[in-house]
C-alpha cells in the first residue's frame, strides 16, 4: 500500500522496512557548516592577496575606478572641474599667534558642511595646508582642536570640518551598525563616500585660498578621521602627505577578532570587488604615508596594522620610493600619543614644508586649559543651521538610483534583461566563487514512506565549507521524467513546514525541498544575525547573495537527476526567500516556473534595528534593478503570485502587457490552483 504524501501526520510516521543497499555510504555525519568560519577563511584570503608593483601603472587606473564606486562617489565630479564651494564665515577667534575662522562650506546643493579654519598670523606667502579629519566625538571640532592649533602655529594653514555623525548636525554614519538601514548595501551607499566627498570639498576651499599654495596638501586624523584620511589621500592625488592614526586593520583581524563589531559603518567601503585594507594604500603610493597605531587598540589589532605596514613598505620598495613610507607604534588603547603627535607634525615638515624638524625638536600639542577654547566659543552655527540643510537625510540622496521606465517592446526588454544581468554579474555577484567546487552529491537517507515512489536526502556541496542538505519526494517513477518543483526552505520556518507547503502542489510535481545556508541544520543564532550580515558584506558579499549561489548550484545538482524534465523546474519560495528565488532564476535562465508567496515588494527597504529578521540585501543591486522588476526580466519564465501580488510588482505587470506577454505573470489562491497544462511556457 502506498502512503499519500498529502494527508499522513509527520510526527507519526515511521520507516516500515529498511532500504535496499545502495553503493554510497548511508548515514554519514552531518556537515560542519558555519558562517563565522566561512567568513573568516573569505577575509582571510581577501587579506593574503599578493599587492604587486610590477604591472601597477598597468591596472591603476581599473582600480582607482573599483575604488571611486566602492567608496560611493562613481557619481560626483571627481575627474571633472569644480567650483569652490561657497562659503560662509559666522565669527572670528582669535588665538595665541593664529586666528580661528568659524565657517560653513556647501559641498553639494543643501549639504553643509561646519568647520574651523586655523591661520597663522604671519604669512610671508602662500604656505601648506593640511585637512584634519575628526573621529567620533561629540564635540568633533572642539575635542582636536589642538592638533589644528599646533598645525597653525608651525605655518600651516588648517581645515577642521566636523564629519555627519556627532556635528552640530547630527547626520548619520550607523545605518547598518544601530539603525536597520541593511539597504544601505544595496544601494551601493557608505557613509565614508560623504565623509571624502566633503573633504574633497575642503581641499579645493583650501586650494583656493591665496594663504595656501596647492600644491602642498596633506590630510591627516584619528580612527573615523583616520580611516577617512586613507580613503581621501587614495581618491584626491592633490593630498601630496597622509598620516591616518588607527584608522585601518587587516579585514582578516577585523572578522576574526569581531572588532567590526565596534565599528561605525564609515570606516569600510562597500567591498564590491573583493579588496583587501592595503589596497586602498596602493592607491596612495608612491606619496608619503605615515601610519600611527597603538599596540592596544580595542577597534584594531596592532599586528594587522604591522602586516598592512610590511606589505606596503614591500609595494613602496617595488615602486622605488621607500623612504616615503613610515610607522609609528604607541603604547596604550584607540587614541594618540606623544610619540605620535610629534611624528605626525615632524613628518608633515618634511614633506610638505621641506625642513628636517625631528620630532624632539617640532614639539607637542598645547593642551593646557589657558590654551583652549569652548565648544561655544567654536560653534558655527550660533543661529542654528542654514535653511533647508540636508545633513540628516543626506543617505536618501547622496546615491541616485535608477528611473524605472517601463521597455516599450520586446527588442527593448531583451536589451534591457541583458544590461542588468551582466551588472548584477560585475557589481553585486562579483565575488561568487571563480570555480566551483564539484557538487559531490552524496546519498545520506532514503524511504519509501513519504512519497509515492520514496524521497531521498542528499548533500551537495555548493561552496567550500558548505555542504548543504536537499531532500527529495518522487510523486512519480523515477525513470520517467517528469516536472520538478524546488521549494527553498525559510530560516527558522516551524518544523516541516516546506513539506506542508508542498502537499498542496498536485502529483505531476515531484517536489525537492532544499536548505540554502543558515537555513535548517547550518542555520545560526539570531544572536549572530547582525555581525554575519555586517561581516558578509564587508568581506563583498551577502547572506542574500550566498544564498542565490546556493541555490544555483542545487538547480545544477537537479539536472543531473534521471526522473527530471530539465524544461520544467520549477522554484517555489515564501518570504525573504522570494529574493533569493528571483534573483536566482533570473541568473540561472533556464527555469520553468517560480512561484511567490508574499515576497517583499523592494529592497530598498530598512531592517530590524538590532539586525535580526529578513535578510535581503545585495551589494549595489538598487543601482540596478529591484525584485518588484525582475518577473519581467524572467520571461518566458512563468512568475505565479499566490494570493495578492504586491503592489510594486505592477511595473513587471505593465511592462509585460507592453510587449504582448501578460499572461506569464498570474495570480492564483493557493498553490492547489497550479496546473503545470495551464502554464504558458
Amino acid at each position: 500500500m502506498q502512503i499519500s504524501l498529502k494527508w499522513l501526520p509527520w510526527i507519526l510516521l515511521v520507516s516500515c522496512a529498511p532500504p535496499e543497499p545502495v553503493d554510497t555510504t548511508l548515514a554519514s555525519p552531518p556537515p560542519s557548516n558555519n558562517i563565522r568560519n566561512h567568513l573568516n577563511r573569505v577575509a582571510s584570503d581577501l587579506s593574503e592577496q599578493t599587492l604587486s608593483p610590477d604591472n601597477w601603472q598597468q591596472v591603476r587606473s581599473t582600480r582607482y575606478q573599483q575604488f571611486l564606486e566602492m567608496i560611493s562617489l562613481s557619481q560626483k565630479p571627481i575627474a571633472k572641474e569644480r567650483s569652490t564651494p561657497k562659503v560662509t564665515v559666522t565669527g572670528t577667534v582669535q588665538g595665541d599667534g593664529y586666528r580661528i575662522e568659524k565657517l560653513y562650506y556647501e559641498s553639494s546643493p543643501g549639504l553643509y558642511v561646519p568647520a574651523n579654519l586655523y591661520l597663522p598670523d604671519k604669512l610671508s606667502g602662500p604656505t601648506a595646508g593640511i585637512i584634519y579629519l575628526c573621529g567620533h566625538s561629540r564635540t568633533q571640532k572642539t575635542h582636536y582642536q589642538t592638533h589644528p592649533e599646533k598645525f597653525a602655529r608651525l605655518g600651516f594653514v588648517c581645515l577642521i570640518p566636523e564629519t555627519i555623525q556627532w556635528g552640530e548636525v547630527e547626520g548619520e554614519h550607523w545605518g547598518c551598525y544601530a539603525n536597520g538601514w541593511f539597504n544601505w548595501y544595496s544601494k551601493g551607499y557608505t557613509p565614508a563616500g560623504v565623509e571624502v566627498w566633503n573633504a574633497i570639498r575642503g581641499l579645493d576651499l583650501l586650494a583656493a585660498m591665496p594663504e595656501v599654495d596647492a600644491d602642498r596638501l596633506g590630510a591627516t586624523g584619528i580612527s573615523g578621521g583616520g580611516a577617512i584620511s586613507w580613503f581621501l589621500g587614495a581618491v584626491d592625488s592633490r593630498v601630496k602627505a597622509v598620516a591616518p592614526v588607527c584608522g585601518i586593520s587587516t579585514l582578516s583581524a577585523q572578522l576574526n577578532t569581531r572588532t567590526i563589531d565596534g565599528h561605525c559603518d564609515c570606516m569600510m567601503f562597500i567591498n564590491t570587488y573583493g579588496w583587501a585594507s592595503k589596497d586602498v594604500g596602493a592607491l596612495i603610493a608612491p606619496r608619503p604615508l605615515l601610519i600611527a597605531q597603538s599596540d592596544r587598540d580595542g577597534l584594531n589589532q596592532v599586528e594587522s596594522v604591522r602586516e598592512i605596514y610590511q606589505d606596503l613598505s614591500a609595494f613602496y620598495k617595488g615602486l622605488g620610493v621607500s623612504e616615503n613610507i613610515d610607522y609609528i607604534e604607541t603604547p596604550g588603547g584607540h587614541s594618540y600619543h606623544q610619540m605620535s603627535r610629534q611624528g605626525i607634525f615632524s613628518f608633515f615638515m618634511k614633506h610638505l614644508m621641506d625642513q628636517e624638524i625631528s620630532p624632539q625638536e617640532v614639539g607637542d600639542i598645547d593642551e593646557s586649559s589657558g590654551s583652549l577654547f569652548s565648544n561655544d566659543e567654536l560653534m558655527v552655527y550660533t543661529d542654528g543651521p542654514p535653511e533647508g540643510d540636508i545633513t540628516t537625510t543626506i543617505q536618501e540622496s547622496f546615491i541616485a538610483l535608477p528611473d524605472s521606465e517601463e521597455p516599450e517592446n520586446m527588442d527593448v526588454l531583451r536589451t534591457y534583461t541583458e544590461k542588468v544581468k551582466s551588472s548584477l554579474i560585475q557589481r553585486t555577484f562579483h565575488n561568487f566563487p571563480g570555480s566551483d567546487v564539484p557538487l559531490e552529491p552524496e546519498l545520506i537517507f532514503r524511504n519509501a514512506d513519504f512519497a509515492s515512489h520514496g524521497g531521498d536526502k542528499y548533500l551537495i556541496n555548493t561552496e567550500d565549507g558548505w555542504k548543504l542538505k536537499t531532500t527529495i519526494y518522487w510523486r512519480n517513477p523515477k525513470n520517467e521524467k517528469k516536472p520538478m518543483m524546488v521549494i527553498l526552505r525559510n530560516p527558522n520556518e516551524p518544523r516541516n513546514d516546506s513539506e506542508r507547503f508542498s502537499y498542496q502542489l498536485d502529483d505531476h510535481w515531484n517536489v525537492m525541498v532544499i536548505d540554502v545556508r543558515g537555513v535548517g541544520e547550518s542555520g545560526w543564532s539570531q544572536d549572530l544575525h547582525w555581525h554575519a550580515r555586517r561581516a558578509s558584506a564587508w568581506s563583498g558579499r551577502t547572506l542574500a547573495s550566498m544564498r542565490v549561489y546556493d541555490l544555483l548550484r542545487f538547480l545544477e545538482f537537479t539536472r543531473t537527476l534521471p526522473g527530471v524534465d530539465v524544461g520544467k523546474i520549477g522554484i517555489a519560495a515564501r518570504g525573504e526567500l522570494g529574493v533569493v528565488a528571483l534573483y536566482g532564476a533570473l541568473l540561472d535562465g533556464n527555469c520553468h516556473t517560480l512561484v511567490l508567496d508574499n515576497p517583499p515588494p523592494t529592497q530598498n527597504a530598512s531592517s530590524n534595528k538590532d539586525g535580526r529578521g529578513e535578510a535581503i540585501e545585495m551589494l549595489n543591486c538598487l543601482q540596478i534593478t529591484d525584485v518588484n522588476q525582475l518577473p519581467a526580466l524572467l520571461q518566458p519564465t512563468q512568475t505565479v503570485f499566490l494570493g495578492t501580488m504586491p503592489e510594486s510588482y505592477q511595473w513587471s505587470l505593465k511592462t509585460l502587457s507592453n510587449v504582448g506577454k501578460a499572461e506569464t505573470i498570474q495570480q492564483i489562491a493557493s498553490l492547489e490552483d497550479l496546473k503545470i497544462e495551464s502554464l504558458t511556457r
